[in-house]
């Protein structure tokens, strides 16, 4: 890709993900992720209402009635772009590849997070971390993170998110909002002769979101899970380079393609629900613009409730 072929794409990616921003007020939905503060402000006693979670026991039990610690309000977050971009990412059965998928959704939420003032990092990874961009403010902040999901050229072609949320533990020490954004082909196995799932990956993702908030963005090609009739296919791992022949005109053959990959998609779902985070899937055939806005709705009510 040329310079100038990259700044049209990053261009094309700022006003598509304006225009959605815009038209369906994602940023007023971030904001609702938005929690109690982290920063303890004063002692009060318990009134009806109160999260039974603030009850401060040590003073509850001095005192002999119950006490509460109130915290003060966090204004501002950061939010954090967790992008796979291993080799898996450079697929794309479609019109677009799941890494272009991938820059389309985190600047939607990047975009997002400035209407709500809120500041955005970045970072990229395959089986390491390829890229960190710490979190700011700013227009020319957002397109650089947007130019860097569609052009980064990584150093590995594997896919490790232990790893990646492993080092984001480390250097975030505040309550962020986290997306992680990757297709989970190598964490949670591709065939059914590989492990399910990762049980590292799992603990991994469990522990972030105890320490942050984090949303999986799951994406998703249709030739990951239906084959065309197109007789003698050779299938290439894209992060390990093996190969695999297969005859899908044969109905039995694409019948169990087909029921490998629904099975790795349903254990995928149970691993991230004992995991305890939400989870979005988006199929790069379809537009993700009402799944995203569908998802913000329920957090909102969820909070509300």
């Amino acid at each position: 890709m040329t310079i100038t072929e990259l700044l049209e794409s990053v261009r094309r990616v700022e006003v598509r993900t304006n225009r959605l921003v815009n038209d369906m007020m994602v940023g007023a939905y971030l904001s609702h992720f938005k929690g109690r503060g982290m920063d303890f402000e004063e002692l009060r006693e318990y009134m009806p209402g109160d999260e039974v979670r603030d009850i401060d026991w040590n003073v509850t039990y001095r005192m002999g009635r119950p006490f509460v610690r109130c915290y003060r309000e966090e204004r501002e977050l950061a939010v954090v772009l967790v992008v796979d971009i291993s080799a898996s990412s450079a697929f794309g059965s479609l019109r677009r590849t799941k890494r272009q998928f991938a820059a389309e959704i985190a600047g939607t939420l990047a975009i997002s997070a400035t209407r709500s003032s809120d500041k955005v990092a970045l970072l990229l990874f395959t089986d390491q971390v390829e890229l960190y961009l710490p979190p700011r403010k700013g227009r020319r902040h957002i397109l650089r993170i947007i130019r860097e999901m569609l052009s980064f050229e990584p150093k590995q072609r594997g896919t490790n998110i232990p790893a990646a949320l492993g080092f984001l533990n480390r250097v975030l020490h505040r309550r962020s909002i986290v997306f992680l954004l990757t297709d989970f082909l190598h964490s949670f196995g591709t065939t059914s002769s590989q492990p399910m799932p990762g049980r590292d990956t799992v603990q991994e993702i469990g522990l972030t979101n105890a320490r942050h908030d984090l949303v999986c963005v799951h994406l998703h090609d249709p030739r990951e899970s239906t084959l065309p009739a197109a007789g003698l296919l050779t299938i290439e791992d894209a992060e390990t380079g093996e190969l695999l022949e297969i005859d899908s005109s044969r109905t039995a053959v694409r019948e169990k393609f087909a029921e490998t990959n629904a099975e790795r998609l349903a254990e995928l779902d149970r691993a991230l629900r004992r995991a305890g985070v939400d989870t979005l899937r988006f199929n790069t055939a379809e537009s993700f613009a009402h799944t995203l806005q569908a998802f913000f709705e329920t957090r909102r009510g969820r909070r509300r409730g």
